[in-house]
């Protein structure tokens, strides 16, 4: 994509729209890549700066007109429930951290007026979303005190299926979602929880709208139409959306928006897997080695910021223009799409969207009025719930004492 000259008339109003309508980004990971490059000794990285090998930073985030920002907290899949909590209040601590050492630019949000005020006062309203479901270690009590720390949605799963809800790149176990799982998604309804469906199956997907009294939420995800990848939303999907009252945050990541990229993907997958096959001993660095050298001899596919355009189309045509929004995953995966190399480069994509004849009330609901509403109907329905009835007592054993093919649990 050539670039968008300085004064190309839809990047300029593409500017002036995000001054005066919140952006607000569904999914980031600054806090993990703090985490790899300095573990949690994150005073050694100053944000105030461009940071090299970063997609984040605070002048890259004012140059690209966030106006709220998820910020996620992720642990590895593979981490056992024990350890994946510990980790995951660890990162949560470097999420609050990183807030309170920049308060001219970043305050922590709860609610949805919060973050129309703190984005009125010229400073970044900063949400955490929780990406994982193992974190909580299969405990309402514990889903209830990341509540109270601030988290305001959880991901069910993450890449693998846990003990109560299958994931989208998993073997499923449970048909969706287990006992344990629905009574997850009440329970996030009644705390006022937004309940994201990035990451887990379809099936999972549909036992969740049935089960949620609330909107849901993709906090990053695609069309599963426009690009054939398990992590996006299939149409079936995202026809319920309306009705449930929903957002489908759109993603960037190059290997859910096209084609190409994912063909490729699988291509060096299948080298690796065949690697594993013919050698089951062979070391994970040997492997990892193997790949790097497929990937060096056969160079990779790209993506454009267009594909990440016509999956917005997509979602808009399929769900709704008040059904859509935007989750990047930035400094949480690669490569980005050519043109969204960074938080800075949002102003560009709806410049794209201009052109492509979206009205201006249209991406004020995409940049973040849509997102807003989905937090003022959960937490009404959360102070109708709370009102009814007060927190479950229930366990996962006592819930799942077989799963759906009748076999005991481990």
């Amino acid at each position: 994509m050539a670039a968008i000259p300085p004064g190309d008339d839809a990047l300029d109003k593409a500017r002036e729209l995000l001054r005066g309508t919140p952006l607000i980004d569904g999914h980031n990971d600054l806090p993990e890549a703090l985490r790899r490059r300095v573990g949690l000794r994150i005073s050694e990285v100053d944000l105030g700066q461009p940071v090299a090998d970063l997609m984040t930073d605070i002048p890259r985030l004012r140059a690209g007109g966030v106006g709220a920002q998820f910020w996620s907290v992720w642990v590895p899949a593979r981490l056992p429930e024990p350890e994946a909590t510990r980790r995951a209040f660890e990162q949560l601590d470097i999420v609050r951290r990183m807030v309170q050492s920049y308060p001219e630019t970043f305050e922590l949000a709860t609610t949805a007026d919060d973050v129309d005020r703190i984005f009125g006062a010229g400073r970044i309203a900063s949400l955490i979303g929780l990406e994982g479901g193992s974190m909580i270690g299969s405990s309402l009590p514990i889903l209830r005190q990341f509540h109270a720390l601030g988290v305001r949605y959880m991901t069910l799963t993450h890449w693998l299926t846990t003990r109560w809800a299958d994931a989208a790149t998993d073997a499923p176990r449970h048909a969706g979602l287990s006992p344990f799982g629905v009574e997850v998604v009440h329970e996030m309804n009644r705390l006022g929880m937004l309940v994201d469906l990035s990451h887990v199956s379809p099936e999972t997907m549909s036992m969740a709208l049935d089960a949620s009294d609330a909107p849901v939420l993709f906090s990053h995800s695609g069309a599963r139409a426009v690009t054939d990848h398990p992590r996006n939303v299939p149409d079936e999907i995202l026809r319920r959306i309306a009705p449930n009252g929903g957002v489908v945050m759109a993603v960037f990541l190059s290997g859910f928006v096209s084609d190409a990229v994912v063909e490729y993907e699988r291509a060096a997958d299948a080298v690796v897997e065949a690697a594993r096959a013919d050698r089951p001993d062979a070391p994970e660095a040997e492997l990892e080695a193997l790949e790097r050298h497929w990937r060096s001899v056969h160079p990779g596919r790209i993506a454009r910021l267009e594909d990440v355009a016509d999956h917005i189309d997509h979602l808009r045509d399929v769900a709704g223009i008040d059904h859509v929004g935007i989750g990047s995953d930035f400094d949480g995966g690669s490569p980005l799409p050519v043109g969204l190399d960074d938080v800075s480069h949002f102003p560009d994509l709806f410049a794209e969207l201009l052109r492509r004849g979206y009205s201006t009330d249209d991406l004020r609901r995409v940049a973040g009025t849509n997102l807003i509403r989905v937090l003022h109907e959960a937490e009404a329905v959360a102070a109708r719930l709370q009102a009814e009835r007060g927190p479950s007592e229930l366990t996962i054993e006592e819930l799942d004492r077989v799963d759906a093919g009748g076999q005991p649990l481990d």
